[in-house]
């Protein structure tokens, strides 16, 4: 057991190491569950790790995921996505040249610049979906892969995109539309409205009090309180296996050792509120304590 418990910890312990070096991409903000598989092993994705190359970010239903790039630009993943970071960082030619490939395999994604991050370096990134290729310097652009299709909208910049062996197209008016519809033939460019754009944006944004750990919260939600080891990890193990970055913290009492299993990283009461309530309905727990 006393091997167990060690590795929990190092489990806890690990974020917090990647989080000390300057990571090319870091994860802010996870609205769980949601998983990353590296190596082919799977755990919770967590505020503050550091993704290398080849993982893979996989969301569930209701799920939201925030990565940032060292360029300063932001990822934004939506719900039942498949999302891989195939490489990213620093130019071999130039520190101030930052570049990126990546890979939406399903789901909705954006892709965001912000004004600071524009000035502070170049960028040269490439978006991978199943046969639509973008290619951004700095810019700000939606996009999603469905079943039925594959579609990519410019909210500002410029990108160059391509479909398969196809030519490639330029896109640099706002509020353009790529639209490449599954086994036919790419349309014509389009539009959508500002109205159209707002639900697409919404379905990657992490809205407060939703219950979604972010960089630099300070709420808890206590999923459970344990005088007996065991009891602590099974819960700890359950909370891992349904995408729920859970960590173990001991406590010595006049009564002993008390073993909490918690989620930590929430910025305000509402989103503990929230969080709590979801493990609450999904997996039938008691009423978890919210706290500071």
């Amino acid at each position: 057991m006393g091997t167990r418990w060690s590795m929990a910890a190092m489990l806890v312990a690990a974020v917090s190491v990647d989080g000390q070096a300057a990571p090319d991409v870091v994860v802010e903000g996870v609205n769980m569950p949601a998983w990353v598989t590296r190596d082919n092993a799977r755990h919770p994705l967590a505020v503050g790790e550091s993704l290398r190359p080849a993982d893979q970010i996989t969301t569930a239903t209701g799920s939201r995921v925030l990565l940032r790039l060292g360029d300063g630009s932001a990822v934004k993943l939506g719900e039942n996505a498949r999302f891989v970071v195939a490489t990213a960082g620093p130019a071999p030619e130039s520190a101030r040249l930052f570049r990126a490939s990546l890979e939406v395999l399903a789901g909705a994604f954006r892709f965001t610049t912000a004004a600071l991050a524009k000035t502070r370096m170049q960028r040269d990134v490439r978006i991978q979906l199943p046969t639509v290729t973008a290619g951004i310097r700095g810019t700000d652009l939606w996009g999603k892969v469905q079943q039925d299709r594959e579609f990519i909208v410019l909210i500002e910049g410029a990108i160059a995109v391509r479909r398969g062996d196809a030519a490639e197209v330029t896109m640099d008016q706002p509020l353009t539309l790529l639209n490449a519809p599954t086994g036919a033939a790419t349309t014509a460019l389009g539009t959508v409205t500002v109205t159209e754009l707002s639900q697409y944006v919404a379905q990657t944004e992490i809205a407060p009090g939703s219950g979604a750990a972010r960089s630099g919260g300070r709420w808890k939600v206590i999923a459970g309180s344990f005088g007996n080891q065991n009891d602590a990890l099974a819960l700890y193990d359950r909370l891992r296996a349904a995408g729920y970055a859970a960590a173990i913290s001991p406590a010595t009492t006049d009564g002993g050792t008390i073993y909490r299993v918690r989620i930590a990283g929430l910025p305000s009461r509402a989103d503990a509120r929230a969080l709590g309530k979801r493990l609450q309905l999904e997996l039938e727990l008691p009423k978890p304590e919210v706290t500071m």
